[in-house]
């Protein structure tokens, strides 16, 4: 019988890669964010916004919520059932000032009835202080963009 793989040591669903261009693994990439979620807030809003991804994939409701700023944030968040993620394509980054970023990403995910769709969006991304005076970013809001 095949063992089963570690998920803490298989590639991170976010895809990013090392200088050598090989998969990091979960527990080195977004894993350290979504499991110590208290003491270790994602450094910069690309990495949180790899690791909100990688939340979506692994159905980690507590995590976005937790990430997603005050101002913006639901009551609730439920996952589409049957919705399988395909891939994360980062497409640029910007900082508007220390505080505060932009991040343009495409999420492909393929639903219940088999069809693949794409979520091209250009998300805000702002830092502040926690409860416990530790810096971290959240995301704001984010913008669809048209297909090209």
């Amino acid at each position: 019988m095949p063992s089963v793989p570690d998920p803490s040591t298989a590639p991170c669903p976010c895809g990013r890669t090392d200088r050598r261009d090989k998969p990091i693994a979960y527990a080195m990439c977004c894993g350290r964010y979504l499991d110590d979620f208290e003491h270790t807030p994602a450094p910069d809003a690309e990495s949180l916004m790899r690791s909100r991804y990688t939340a979506f994939v692994r159905e980690r409701a507590e995590y976005l919520l937790g990430t997603w700023h005050a101002s913006t944030r639901p009551a609730s968040l439920d996952f589409e059932p049957d919705v399988r993620w395909l891939g994360l394509d980062v497409r640029g980054r910007s900082m508007s000032d220390a505080d505060h970023a932009e991040v343009e990403f495409v999420a492909r995910q393929r639903g219940a009835s088999g069809t693949a769709s794409r979520l091209h969006e250009r998300s805000r991304f702002v830092r502040e202080s926690d409860d416990a005076g530790l810096p971290r970013w959240y995301y704001v809001d984010g913008d669809l963009q048209a297909r090209a």
